[in-house]
């Protein structure tokens, strides 16, 4: 029952943002981590104020370099406690909540981690193989994916 209610409670503050950002259309910075595990599962995140399952990240500011950024949201949101080669994929720009941001893809191999026992931001934590995504995978995510595919 808490959690249904701190979901919906973090979906409405996501939605008084997103007000906000509608009339002053800021300029963003995201750095998003695709993390493969040892034996190359991606691992995915559900957030309590969005729908889907989605890539870790998050925002950085304009100095912050994006690797860093990357390996910071790791750390925060499935609790990351070692990986191996971290390398940018790509920076897309897009428009999204009416934002204009700047998304840095950090492609973070050999990545293991331990989930932590309870986040206000993090809902749950799962591994899927790159050709078996979750079928409520989020749209971004999913174009993402398919941009850095090759790399993978």
């Amino acid at each position: 029952m808490f959690d249904r209610l701190l979901r919906i409670g973090a979906t409405a503050a996501h939605r008084v943002l997103a007000a906000g950002w509608f009339f002053r259309r800021p300029r963003t910075f995201g750095a998003h981590a695709v993390a493969l595990t040892p034996a190359g599962r991606i691992v995915l995140v559900r957030l309590r104020y969005a729908p889907g399952w989605r890539v870790p990240g998050g925002g950085r500011s304009a100095g912050e370099p994006a690797i860093e950024a990357a390996l910071r949201e790791l750390n925060e949101e499935i609790g990351m406690t070692s990986h191996g080669e971290a390398k940018l994929a790509c920076e897309l720009e897009e428009s999204v909540n009416f934002k204009r941001d700047l998304a840095s893809l950090v492609v973070v191999r050999d990545v293991e981690y331990r989930p932590k026992r309870w986040s206000w931001e993090v809902e749950k934590v799962c591994e899927a193989p790159l050709d078996d995504l979750p079928t409520d995978i989020s749209p971004q995510t999913a174009r993402w994916l398919r941009t850095v595919a090759p790399l993978l």
